[in-house]
């Protein structure tokens, strides 16, 4: 696989990451609780901000901790079960997310734990200074763990055959791209755009969100296996 598709490939990844909502419903709910709380715009920025690198920083760090993993078993030349094992877990986690990304109710409430949903909430109640918001934003990407893990290992995959300043621009791609859905919703927030607008985008599009997330894993999962599975046998035949 040259470099080009490759890098394609973790972007399409970044992509689908980005479309998965936890992360953007934390942040939501924090400018809400700040706001509410008759913060200055300032502070706000300052708790907002320091969620959003907090998200970004265990972005990198969960897509480090794959990679190496994925080395550390199989080497740089992964085995073609292995590439056929993930595809279809992308296979998986897509129709999973067709069927239960969201719960049959009113608004976006997301398929997660309630336990966690519960902590999640709590959390963004009792954030009042930057370094519990960076906090906030770490928890938040881990929350989302058994949705991204797809995304997340097809890019390891993808980078541990890569040299590695590639690598290292493969990881900021996938960092970026994966947190564009956040970064406009701060960059919203920073411009003073209500929330409740905001909110009122996200319930009426989250079904057209949930389908290109699902549709997205599958295509995707489709594009690697004839790529590199079935392309691979085709070559030795």
């Amino acid at each position: 696989m040259d470099i080009a598709s490759s890098l394609a490939i973790v972007t399409l990844a970044g992509l689908i990451h980005t479309s998965f909502q936890l992360s953007v419903s934390v942040l939501t709910l924090l400018s809400g609780h700040a706001i509410g709380s008759k913060h200055s715009h300032a502070r706000l920025m300052r708790l907002t901000t320091s969620f959003l690198f907090g998200a970004g920083l265990m972005t990198v760090l969960l897509l480090s901790f794959v990679a190496l993993v994925l080395l550390s078993l199989f080497g740089l030349h992964t085995p073609q079960v292995i590439w056929a094992m993930t595809c279809g877990i992308m296979f998986g986690v897509g129709i999973s997310v067709w069927l239960f990304y969201y719960r049959h109710e009113k608004g976006t409430t997301l398929w997660i734990p309630r336990e966690l949903a519960s902590y999640l909430t709590e959390r963004t109640k009792a954030t009042k200074v930057s370094g519990e918001a960076f906090g906030l934003g770490l928890t938040s990407v881990i929350g989302e763990i058994i949705f991204i893990i797809a995304p997340l290992t097809i890019s390891g995959l993808v980078l541990i055959q890569l040299p590695a300043v590639w690598q290292i621009v493969g990881i900021v791609i996938y960092t970026i791209v994966s947190m564009l859905s956040l970064i406009t919703v701060w960059m919203l927030i920073g411009g003073g755009h209500s929330l409740s607008r905001i909110q009122h985008w996200r319930e009426t599009n989250k079904h057209f969100m949930q389908f290109m997330s699902g549709a997205g894993l599958i295509i995707l999962g489709f594009f690697v296996y004839v790529f590199e599975v079935l392309g691979s046998t085709t070559g030795l035949i």
